[in-house]
C-alpha cells in the first residue's frame, strides 16, 4: 500500500508533467521499480510482462497485464491516473506508443531490454534527460525524513558491532547476529558484508567460515529495507580485539593499516566537508581519490566515490570520476572511498548525506576512527 498520502503523489506527478513539457518531448515511459513506485506508492514487479506507467500528452497512463490490474488498482495512489490492462495476445507496446505524443520518447532505468527494444521499434527513445532525472533524484521532504529515519536504524547497528568482533568468531557467525540486528530495525535485511583480513580487500565480499583474528581489519557494510521502502547503507571498518583486551596481538595492529586509515579517514571527511549544490560529481570524487592518490592508495581505490540512494539502495547521480553530473540541493548519497591492499586487508568509510543549499548533512553518526572490537 502507498506509504504517504495520496497528495504527495499527486505532486510528484505534476512535477514530473512539467518536466516533460519543459523538456520538449513526446513522454516518458517508466517500468516498475525504483521511479514507478515514486509515481504510485506501488512497489510491484510485472515479471517479463510489461507494466509500465506512461506521461503523455494526454495526461498519465499506467498500462499492465490483466493478470495484476486488480492489484495494482488496490495498492497504488493512483488518482487521476488511468490503468489499462492488457491480454496475453496483445501488444502493450502499441498502447503505449498511442499515448504518447511526437518526438523522443525518454525511459527509465527500470525497463529490461526486451521491453526497449520493443519500444524502440515504435518511437524514438533515449535515457532520461537531466531535467525530467532531477524529478527523482531531488528529494523531497517525507523522502529526507525517512532516509534520516534509515540512518538512524543502521547506526543503532554499527553501534553493536563492537562486541560482536571477537577471536575466534567467524564472518558467518557475525553476519548471522547482524542480520538479526537490522532486520530488529528494518523490516528486512537488504546485505551483510563482514570482511576480516584479506578478505576486506574485496570491496563486495559478503562472508565466509574465515575465523576472526586478533588484530584483523574488518570491514563492515550494512543495509536494509523500512516499512516505507525506503533504504539504509553504511560501512565502518574496525580491528578486532585482542582476547586480553588489547587492540590486536600482543597489543598491536599492523602500522601500515592505520596509516593507510588515516589517508582515508581524511578523504572521506574532506569530500563530505566539500560537497556542494553546483559542483560536479566527477569533481567531488575528486576530492577524496586526489588525497588517497597523494597519500600513495590511489590504485587501491578501485570504485566510484557514491552512489544515490531512496528507493533503491542504489540509483542515480553515481558519485564516479569524469562525471559531469551537477548536484543538487536535495540529492540524497553515499560518500564511501575504500582502500584495498590484495592479500593484506581493506577499509572503506561511508555516510549517506543529504546535500543541503551550502553543505552536505550526514545521516549517518557512528564514529568514523578505526573501531576496535
Amino acid at each position: 500500500m502507498p506509504y504517504f498520502d495520496n497528495g504527495v503523489y499527486e505532486t510528484r506527478r505534476r512535477a514530473l508533467a512539467e518536466a516533460v513539457a519543459a523538456a520538449g518531448i513526446g513522454g516518458v515511459v517508466l517500468g516498475t521499480g525504483a521511479e514507478f513506485e515514486y509515481l504510485t506508492g506501488s512497489a510491484m514487479h510485472s515479471h517479463e510482462r510489461l507494466t509500465a506507467f506512461v506521461a503523455g500528452p494526454g495526461g498519465f497512463r499506467v498500462v499492465a497485464p490483466m493478470t495484476d490490474v486488480a492489484t495494482l488498482c488496490h495498492e497504488a495512489a493512483l488518482d487521476g491516473v488511468e490503468v489499462v490492462g492488457w491480454r496475453d495476445g496483445d501488444n502493450p507496446y502499441a498502447l503505449v506508443k498511442s499515448w504518447v505524443g511526437d518526438g523522443v520518447v525518454e525511459l527509465g532505468a527500470s525497463l529490461t531490454a526486451d521491453h526497449v527494444f520493443e519500444l524502440q521499434a515504435r518511437v524514438p527513445t533515449r535515457a532520461l534527460s537531466p531535467g525530467v532525472r532531477s524529478c527523482f533524484l531531488v528529494k523531497d521532504a517525507g523522502e529526507v525524513a525517512e532516509l534520516t529515519r534509515a540512518g538512524e536504524a543502521i547506526d543503532a547497528v554499527h553501534a553493536r558491532v563492537p562486541e560482536l568482533l571477537v577471536p575466534g568468531a567467524t564472518e558467518i557467525a557475525v553476519a548471522d547476529q547482524l542480520r538479526e540486528l537490522i532486520e530488529a530495525q528494518h523490516v528486512r535485511a537488504d546485505f551483510v558484508i563482514v570482511g576480516s583480513g584479506p578478505n576486506g580487500a574485496n570491496p563486495h565480499h559478503d562472508f565466509s567460515d574465515r575465523v576472526l583474528e586478533s588484530g584483523d581489519p574488518v570491514v563492515v557494510d550494512i543495509g536494509g529495507t523500512l516499512d516505507s521502502g525506503y533504504h539504509s547503507d553504511c560501512t565502518r571498518t574496525y580491528v578486532v580485539r585482542g582476547v586480553d583486551g588489547s587492540d590486536g596481538a600482543d597489543g598491536e595492529v599492523d602500522p601500515e593499516f592505520l596509516t593507510a586509515y588515516e589517508v582515508l579517514h581524511r578523504a572521506q571527511q574532506a569530500a563530505v566537508e566539500a560537497a556542494r549544490p553546483g559542483m560536479t560529481a566527477g569533481e567531488l570524487d575528486a576530492v577524496a581519490r586526489d588525497i588517497i592518490t597523494q597519500g600513495g592508495y590511489g590504485r587501491f581505490f578501485t570504485h566510484r566515490l557514491g552512489h544515490g540512494i531512496g528507493l533503491a539502495v542504489h540509483e542515480a547521480p553515481f558519485i564516479i570520476d569524469g562525471s559531469d553530473v551537477v548536484l543538487e540541493e536535495g540529492m540524497v548519497f553515499s560518500i564511501e572511498p575504500g582502500i584495498y591492499v590484495p592479500g593484506r586487508w581493506g577499509m572503506r568509510i561511508e555516510d549517506i548525506v543529504q546535500l543541503g543549499a551550502a553543505a552536505a548533512v550526514p545521516l549517518n553518526h557512528q564514529p568514523r576512527e578505526v573501531a576496535h572490537g
